[in-house]
């Protein structure tokens, strides 16, 4: 099976080819056509960099230059999921998809005024472990300023540091002076699995997106659930962006019978088909939550479930991403996403721009939708994923 994506955003786990090396004999293959072809691009380009080089303030990186024209081009398709990558964003991207890294068990993001914000802590890291918080501003590792670096620099700094432990300066509404955390650096399991036991045996496993380790934590979950007396299954797949196909049909192999579980066809009409050998078909009822965040994988897994009617699809209409994308690795370490096919549910349904609509619509009460925290008794559609189940 294919490592592809089917991910709603800029989250990748996908296919990943080895491509021939970059150079002049990997250029000169391709000037038959396309946009080098025309030397007037290629001029421009020259006359861009000339006038950078007489009259740009600053100091010229070639090698950003140089990335920027990659990037440039696969940018000028118009898709929001074919990109290219640098070897460093390559990396992180790999090792978020697989589920597992070496780091301190947080998610950051740039922040605006410098340094880095987190943005979740992973429950049971190294971060979390510290005293690290949600909205917490980083501006030094180690002592060494990192307000004007960028992300992939501080990740790096972090990751390849080949140290036991960081000294993160840490910027905290509410605290007038910076923190000084130290904080483990260890292998950490980023966590996409959740499950509890609700009332009336009713077990609830919700799955964040799809990673390489995700149908091995749900298999934990689900045994630990029916070991507790679960005979009846809520999977919540809300605001869950997608991930890897190997994923979500392993999981999928251990819910529906014998059948398909999705297609996809190229640009060539090649076709090519997942199924489910349906040696472990779920034998419980089941719901699954959708909302409008709930992308590709989980747009594969609820269409899987509602064709082959082996549970009740709760919440509201899908996302609607019913393309996918292939990494393909090039020999320096950089990497090319590009949208390759379309996918189709089992009864040849495509629900690009369209969705999967739910078999019960139910939209979150408004008073809840800006709220930070909701107890499943809030919750109207888990109330009305357990309703399903309970009939």
């Amino acid at each position: 099976m294919k490592h592809r994506e089917y991910v709603k955003g800029v989250v990748t786990g996908v296919m990943i080819t080895a491509v021939a090396a970059v150079g002049i004999n990997y250029v000169d293959g391709y000037l038959n056509g396309g946009v080098l072809a025309d030397q007037s691009h290629v001029r421009k380009i020259e006359y861009l960099e000339k006038l950078i080089d007489q009259d740009y303030l600053g100091e010229k990186d070639e090698d950003k230059l140089a990335e920027g024209i990659y990037a440039g081009l696969l940018y000028g398709l118009g898709d929001v999921y074919s990109r290219y990558y640098t070897a460093d964003e390559y990396e992180q991207e790999t090792s978020s998809t697989d589920g597992a890294y070496v780091g301190i068990g947080i998610s950051m993001e740039k922040n605006k005024e410098g340094g880095v914000r987190v943005v979740e802590c992973y429950e049971g890291g190294p971060g979390e472990k510290a005293g690290l918080k949600t909205d917490d501003v980083i501006s030094a590792i180690d002592g060494e300023d990192i307000t004007d670096k960028e992300l992939s620099d501080v990740v790096n700094m972090i990751r390849k540091s080949g140290k036991d432990s960081v000294v993160l300066t840490v910027h905290r509404d509410g605290e007038e002076n910076a923190l000084e955390i130290e904080t483990e650096i260890s292998d950490v399991d980023l966590p996409s699995v959740f499950e509890e036991m609700l009332d009336d045996n009713a077990g609830y496993i919700r799955i964040t997106e799809f990673k390489g380790n995700t149908p091995e934590n749900y298999l934990d979950a689900f045994n630990s659930l029916k070991e507790r007396g679960m005979d009846k299954l809520v999977i919540d797949l809300r605001d869950n962006p997608g991930g890897l196909l190997t994923s979500v049909c392993e999981i999928l192999n251990h819910v529906l019978p014998e059948g398909l579980i999705v297609y996809t066809e190229d640009k060539y009409g090649n076709r090519e088909e997942e199924t489910s050998e349906g040696k472990d078909p779920l034998e419980i009822p089941l719901a699954v939550l959708v909302n409008e965040n709930s992308a590709s994988a989980s747009e594969i897994f609820a269409g899987a479930v509602q064709d082959h009617e082996v549970g009740t699809i709760v919440g509201t209409t899908t996302y609607g991403k019913g393309v996918v994308q292939e990494l393909r690795q090039l020999s320096d370490g950089s990497a090319v996403k590009l949208t390759v096919s379309n996918y189709y549910t089992p009864n040849g349904n495509s629900i690009n721009k369209v969705g999967i609509k739910p078999d019960v619509e139910v939209k979150l009460a408004s008073e809840l939708l800006n709220k930070d925290e909701i107890t499943h008794e809030e919750d109207n559609q888990l109330q009305a994923g357990i309703q399903a189940v309970s009939r």
